[in-house]
């Protein structure tokens, strides 16, 4: 080969290459992309965000967050009839015209203020934007959470079948302007592992769906149930399709681990509301929360920026307390660590005979290299080994954002491996307390793995791991992991069977085309302490 051929092949390698990593950049950045450019429009950067969404939309004409975009562009640089015509165009392909109700409303003031859009409001008529979100249900109580334009009473109506039955009313609850125009009604006296069916009155108006839900097994009795799990939820519009997957398996609850919208911009509330309402809205999104109870913890994508933490103190930065907020403005679950005085996302809740501890891993998170580096923080870290010590459930979950095995994420500091002492202490406290039946569950890395954690001086600890709901950035399978698979987006189901005689929890992968990979099972009888004479 002369100089001149071999010169003229490696340009067209240069360049397939570069053609590749540009569309693969392109294609696992759309989670961010919008999200950034409405960043931009925060900072007064109109221009560069409308260069970014006209771009992306003569790329993609039917691309809903771009025309959502300009829509919101237009409206700050007070250019109404633009973003008009962005907003019909948006409505036209099927965007929700709730999308522009529920805002970020600070920076769609100027277009909502206008007459044209007035009429538009009138013509949709729109007052429920997002929402019911299923959630901290029991053996006799749900809640529900909704989200509306206007400060208006909202209502639960519960009848034990589609059109017949005696009927359960929840009390009368009123959303808030400060609550971001949410609510949560909370409806009792409901029995244990029942189906019921559910409408909302939202100001004195029923709404046309009817969704149903199950409660769950009476508390504290052997129970068989299923449950999901994921993290890794970037939004990419052709893989919303999951929800639609998971909601075939009728779960009565799914565990979010965090990673959940990715906002990655503690310091602008808009930038962070933009990256919920967009996942509020979906419609599959929403069909699944309103029959399956969420339960959500964050990690550091929804709370802070890649792999950061916000360090010991309550207050410091600044921006916890309303990131804290934002994040309790939008999910539905029972409580939030020590509230006002102890924020934080953690919580604990049960089903049946199996206990679930969902922990916080950034919140109070110091830098691994600093002198006893810690990811809970004392607080919750006392509150953990309280209910652990005090649980009699027959499993025990413990839910962390991150791996639990050093080997998931090599070379990193971010996961468990780079606070080495703080795990120790957590596993020594299970065996010097002779806590059986644990079992580890995570997100971050972007498949879905089985671990097994040898211990010198107890039970061995399986971790599940799955956070790749619906990205499109991949991580490899670590040759450590039991079995690990990353091939599609996937999620974690569990199976619980506390009233066999040798109780057995399965964990199964599955995939968003519904495709069962692999199935692993764990009788309770490989969780225990040897006892000693």
């Amino acid at each position: 080969m002369n100089r001149g051929k071999e010169l003229r092949l490696l340009l067209l390698i240069f360049l397939t290459l570069f053609l590749f990593v540009t569309v693969t950049h392109s294609a696992e950045q759309y989670k961010k992309l919008n999200r950034d450019a409405i960043s931009q429009i925060v900072d007064g950067k109109y221009d560069t965000a409308i260069e970014h969404f006209e771009d992306y939309l003569g790329k993609h004409p039917k691309d809903l967050e771009s025309m959502y975009g300009l829509a919101v562009a237009y409206a700050q640089k007070q250019d109404t009839a633009k973003a008009i015509v962005y907003v019909e165009q948006a409505l036209d392909e099927g965007l929700p015209f709730s999308r522009f109700l529920a805002g970020p409303r600070d920076l769609l003031k100027p277009l909502a203020d206008s007459a044209e859009f007035k009429a538009l409001a009138k013509k949709h008529n729109a007052e429920l934007l997002h929402g019911p979100v299923l959630g901290c249900v029991t053996d006799t109580s749900a809640k529900f959470w909704v989200r509306t334009a206007n400060e208006v009473p909202v209502q639960v109506i519960i009848g034990v079948s589609g059109k017949t039955g005696s009927i359960i009313k929840s009390d009368v609850v009123k959303t808030s302007q400060a609550k971001d125009f949410t609510a949560v009604v909370t409806v009792r006296g409901l029995k244990p592992d029942s189906r019921y069916y559910y409408k909302l009155l939202v100001d004195g108006v029923r709404q046309p769906r009817l969704w149903s839900f199950r409660t769950f097994p009476v508390s504290g009795n052997k129970a068989r149930f299923n449950i999901g799990f994921g993290g890794g939820a970037g939004f990419t519009p052709q893989y919303e399709r999951m929800w639609d997957t998971i909601a075939t398996h009728n779960l009565p609850a799914f565990l979010l681990l965090g990673d959940n919208v990715y906002i990655d911009n503690p310091t602008r509330q808009a930038v962070q509301q933009y990256c919920y309402y967009r996942r509020q809205s979906r419609p599959e999104f929403r069909d699944f929360v309103a029959s399956t109870a969420i339960y959500a913890i964050w990690d550091d994508h929804d709370f802070t920026t890649n792999d950061a933490g916000g360090g010991p103190e309550i207050y410091t930065p600044k921006w916890k307390i309303p990131v804290w907020r934002t994040f309790t403005n939008n999910w539905n679950n029972p409580y939030y660590a020590g509230g006002e005085n102890q924020p934080g996302c953690w919580f604990d809740f049960s089903i049946g005979d199996v206990d679930f501890f969902m922990l916080d891993s950034r919140y109070y998170r110091t830098k691994s290299k600093v002198k006893n580096p810690s990811m809970l923080g004392d607080a919750q870290k006392k509150w953990l080994f309280k209910k652990l010590k005090s649980s009699k459930a027959t499993f025990k979950v413990l839910a962390s954002p991150v791996p639990w095995a050093f080997g998931a994420k090599p070379g990193s500091r971010d996961p468990w491996q780079g606070y080495k002492a703080e795990r120790e202490e957590i596993f020594s406290f299970l065996e010097a307390n002779k806590i059986d039946g644990v079992i580890l569950i995570s997100a971050d890395r972007h498949r879905s793995d089985i671990w097994k954690i040898d211990r010198p001086n107890g039970y061995p600890l399986y971790e599940f791991e799955s956070s790749k709901l619906t990205n499109i950035h991949t991580h490899k399978v670590m040759p450590g992991s039991l079995f690990g698979y990353n091939k599609k987006c996937s999620f974690g189901l569990l199976r619980f069977d506390t009233a066999i005689p040798d109780p057995q929890v399965t964990y199964k992968i599955i995939n968003i085309d519904n495709e069962v990979i692999y199935t692993f099972s764990l009788n309770r009888s490989r969780l225990t302490h040897k006892k000693t004479k």
